[in-house]
Order: C-alpha cells, then sequence, then structure tokens
C-alpha cells in the first residue's frame, strides 16, 4: 500500500484523516470560516469552490485560493469544485471545470484536487495529467445521493479510479437501508485488502452510514469528513466528537 505523505500529513496509515469542508460564499465569508477553525484539531481542509458566488469570475476565484492558501499555508489543502450531479451547489460545463481545476493547480497553494470521476474521460485525463505534472495530488470521487449500488459496482468504480491515475480513489453513497451501509464496508475492505495499492476514501452518508464515517482505520478508509460549522454532506459530524471517537477505536486496534 502506497502511503501519501504531505507537510507531515500520513494518508494511508493510522487514523483516518480529519478533513473539515469551508464552504464561504465570498472572501469575508471563507476568512471568518478559517478563523473559526482555531483551536479545532484537523489533517486537512477542503475548500468547498462551487459555494462561492464568484467562481466562474477568474480573477474572483485568484484572490479567494490567495487568500485560503495564505491563511492556511501549513495545512494541505483540497480544492473542490463539487458538480451539481454529485450533489454539489451549481451546475458548470466540462469546459469551466477543467479551467477552474487547471486555475487550482497553476495556484501553487493546493495539494489535493478533487477530480469527479464521471466528468468525461478526456476532461478527467486532462486534470489529472495536468496535476501530476504539476506536483499535486488527485482526489477522484463519484457521489450518489440516492442510493448504494451493488457490492461489485462500487468495487468496479474504485478500481477505475485507480486505473484512471487517481493518487486516492473516493466514493460517497447514501444508503436506503442498514443492509446498504454493510455493502458499502464490505466493499471498502475488500478493495483496500485485495485490489488496492494507494489510499482509498469511501463514506455512507445520511444518519444510517455515520458509522462508516467513523470507523475508517477499521474497514480502510483513510480520511474521514467532520463539521466545524456547517455540514457539507449529510451524516457529517462535529469535527471535535470525530476526533473522540477516531481516537477511541484507535486506541483499542
Amino acid at each position: 500500500m502506497k502511503i501519501i505523505t504531505v507537510k507531515n500529513v500520513e494518508f494511508g496509515k493510522g487514523k483516518p484523516k480529519i478533513c473539515i469542508p469551508i464552504m464561504g460564499k465570498d472572501l469575508e465569508g471563507l476568512k471568518n470560516e478559517i478563523q473559526s477553525l482555531e483551536g479545532l484539531t484537523y489533517d486537512i481542509i477542503e475548500w468547498r469552490m462551487d459555494h462561492f458566488k464568484d467562481i466562474l469570475k477568474k480573477e474572483e476565484v485568484q484572490k479567494a485560493i490567495q487568500l485560503v492558501g495564505t491563511m492556511l499555508s501549513d495545512t494541505v489543502l483540497l480544492a473542490t469544485f463539487r458538480t451539481s450531479k454529485e450533489g454539489g451547489e451549481m451546475a458548470i460545463s466540462n469546459e469551466d471545470y477543467v479551467a477552474l481545476n487547471k486555475q487550482m493547480i497553476d495556484s501553487k497553494q493546493i495539494d489535493f484536487v478533487d477530480v469527479e470521476c464521471f466528468t468525461g474521460d478526456d476532461e478527467v485525463k486532462e486534470i489529472v495529467e495536468y496535476a501530476h505534472a504539476h506536483g499535486v495530488y488527485v482526489v477522484m470521487s463519484n457521489h450518489d445521493f440516492d442510493k448504494t449500488p451493488d457490492y461489485e459496482e462500487i468495487i468496479s468504480r474504485l478500481k477505475l479510479m485507480q486505473e484512471k491515475e487517481a493518487d486516492i480513489p473516493k466514493i460517497a453513497l447514501m444508503p436506503q437501508s442498514k443492509s446498504d451501509v454493510l455493502t458499502l464496508l464490505k466493499a471498502t475492505l475488500d478493495m483496500n485488502e485485495k485490489y488496492a495499492d494507494r489510499p482509498i476514501i469511501t463514506m455512507s452518508m445520511g444518519a444510517d452510514g455515520v458509522i462508516s464515517r467513523l470507523a475508517g482505520e477499521v474497514f480502510g478508509s483513510c480520511l474521514t469528513f467532520g463539521a466545524a460549522r456547517a455540514a457539507s454532506a449529510p451524516g457529517q459530524i462535529n469535527v471535535t466528537d470525530l476526533n473522540s471517537v477516531l481516537d477511541i477505536l484507535h486506541n483499542s486496534i
């Protein structure tokens, strides 16, 4: 298993790393959110760009990433534009999606960029190659806010992300039953033990899926998301409570 180390944070080793999303709609909102992180324990920050109201204005985006990068200069930073088709705030053309992610990479402020696996083969390939050429890691993602596919399909999607050169494949699914959560956890365990040669991130969303956000060290998910203020997805729990549970499980294994 390859371990990815960024700013002394080891992804794929030890406790799942904690990621806090920031979702400011403007520069002042981003600044306030970052300031509110003081005193919290976390490993990585995700800037959810789709919440930023001027995200299609290149100059405003540049101001935002410089602000975020400067205020979080010692923190691992993931830039994510979550499209509306995968649960995000807005739709965007593939052309703008590629351009925005390239702008993030060119900013030299980010460590990871999120690339949605099913954006389009050519677009995904272009962003991945550009990121790797500029020393930026790729979290390749797939989200289903309606259902959980069967075990074979979950494995298939994660393996596809490996084939597309993701540094960390990620899948987040909505359970319709507690059995769906077990399906996700079983697929995570088997992917991690049988097929993955790199860290993976998996989660089952909603109330039933909370256990999947806590038990990553047991089943093989390297990262989990915690909320400092508002949650960015159903089932996220407060980052302080998340730290406590992860510590308990880590010390019991």
